[in-house]
């Protein structure tokens, strides 16, 4: 990897370092960062074996000593959100100064290409829709930037070469190991919560293009879990945004129990249960045949998991020919939505129709829906499209489908006894069933479904 030899530069300063007694701390300990509010917040380092370490900050103090192999970490008291940017010291046989941190909200961004996509130019990407425009707006210094560089390890490190940046059309374009900038997908989710929640707002980003759930997932296999996402489990956080699939695609169903072994590893290795909101990837026309509904059905299956919630983005891509959709601002504002809701209690309609059950009646089959809200309609006003139907043979046909309040009744002549029913069952899907809030309805198919709802 392009740090490795920063790593080494590192190491060996802080052996240097706590062999002359200096008390040291992470590089995701720094100026300009978010402390999470309602939390007790860790704070950790390195030190000669033995030494006293207090640590300084809001008016509160703690105390820690460090153990036989130098690691000491203090936990201070849970504090509200503050705008205020606050000094902290850290004291040891010698003292560290760091300026501007705030109390509010933070949350940790990963995935693959598309949550490392930058708002501008990227090799082999088209920018983002509106991208200078949206770089010259993004003047939030109550939304603290952090990005980890790429880097995986055999074992989970305990630092990483990183720093917290105050977001401003600057810093979203510090281009940082791969990329070309902040990640789109985690700025616009931490704008809207700044926006809506008026506190500060503290975004880790960590993600790497091509890269399989496998490789972020904690174990034998988990490299980048290691190098990326381990440095930053001590802290505390409120929760976690996922948007990757694309590279186990192929996996279908079986990407299920992956993403699920993905959540609970971070959860244990947080601690706690935090909450995990994830995007269902979008259509692509060069996947093959038929791998891409699978998959979806597979992410949906995790809604079963608790706390969790899932990004529908069939309505954002009419260009099927690019894996890395433009439209970056609606996927992280509908994440945020997950997140105003469920963790912050903000009436807030969050997620689109999701298929619940079915109900045979004569020729027809009547579909209902979690997630309605105030009912359902189609997105562009046409007649619904995608909607297919089978009999026993198994052989699906286009079917008519009609709102009738707050269900789906589909049916054909070609058949005259239903048996199962689909919905955007292709790679190239772009139907346009919707909730009267305008969020898009997740693919399904009747057959063995596997899903969850999220409720």
């Amino acid at each position: 990897m392009k740090s490795a030899g920063r790593y080494i530069v590192v190491a060996f300063w802080m052996a240097l370092g706590q062999a002359e007694g200096a008390v040291t701390v992470p590089g995701v300990i720094s100026s300009h960062m978010v402390l999470q509010r309602d939390r007790p917040l860790p704070i950790w380092g390195w030190a000669d074996a033995g030494e006293e370490v207090t640590v300084e900050f809001g008016g509160m103090t703690a105390k820690g000593k460090a153990d036989e192999q130098g690691s000491w970490r203090v936990v201070l008291p849970v504090m509200k959100a503050d705008r205020t940017g606050r000094r902290m010291i850290i004291r040891g046989k010698n003292t560290i100064q760091l300026d501007d941190i705030l109390v509010g909200e933070v949350w940790v961004a990963s995935g693959q290409s598309n949550m490392e996509k930058p708002l501008g130019p990227a090799i082999g990407q088209t920018p983002c829709n509106d991208w200078k425009e949206e770089v010259a707006a993004a003047n939030f210094p109550q939304i603290r930037l952090l990005e980890m560089r790429p880097r995986d390890a055999e074992e989970p490190a305990s630092d990483a070469d990183c720093d917290w940046l105050p977001c401003s059309p600057q810093n979203i374009m510090v281009q940082r190991g791969r990329g070309a900038g902040y990640s789109a997908c985690a700025y616009f989710f931490a704008r809207k919560l700044h926006r809506e929640l008026k506190v500060p707002i503290g975004m880790i980003a960590a993600s790497i293009g091509g890269t399989r759930c496998e490789s972020w997932t904690p174990g034998r296999d988990g490299r980048l879990f290691n190098g990326m996402i381990a440095p930053v489990t001590p802290m505390a956080i409120r929760g976690a945004i996922w948007y990757q699939g694309e590279s186990n695609v192929g996996d279908g169903l079986r990407y299920a129990s992956r993403m699920q072994a993905l959540i609970e590893g971070w959860r244990k290795a947080w601690g706690y249960e935090i909450p995990f909101y994830f995007v269902q990837i979008a259509p692509f026309s060069g996947y093959s045949s038929g791998s891409l509904p699978m998959l979806w059905e597979a992410q949906v299956n995790n809604l079963k998991i608790p706390k969790t919630g899932m990004v529908v983005t069939t309505d954002l891509v009419p260009a099927i020919s690019d894996i890395h959709p433009v439209n970056k601002i609606d996927v992280g504002e509908r994440l945020a939505l997950w997140a105003l809701a469920k963790v912050y209690k903000t009436d807030v309609v969050f997620s689109g129709p999701i298929y619940k059950s079915m109900e045979v009646e004569g020729g027809k089959i009547r579909l209902s829906f979690a997630h309605v809200w105030g009912g359902l309609k189609s997105r562009d006003s046409n007649p619904l499209v995608e909607f297919e139907i089978a009999g026993a043979d198994g052989k699906f046909v286009t079917a008519k489908a009609t709102i009738e309040g707050d269900t789906v009744v589909v049916q054909s002549r070609e058949v005259p006894v239903p048996v199962n029913a689909r919905f955007g069952w292709s790679n190239e899907a772009y139907p346009n069933l919707v909730n009267k809030e305008g969020l898009p309805a997740s693919p399904f198919q009747t057959k063995d479904w596997q899903g969850g709802t999220g409720e």
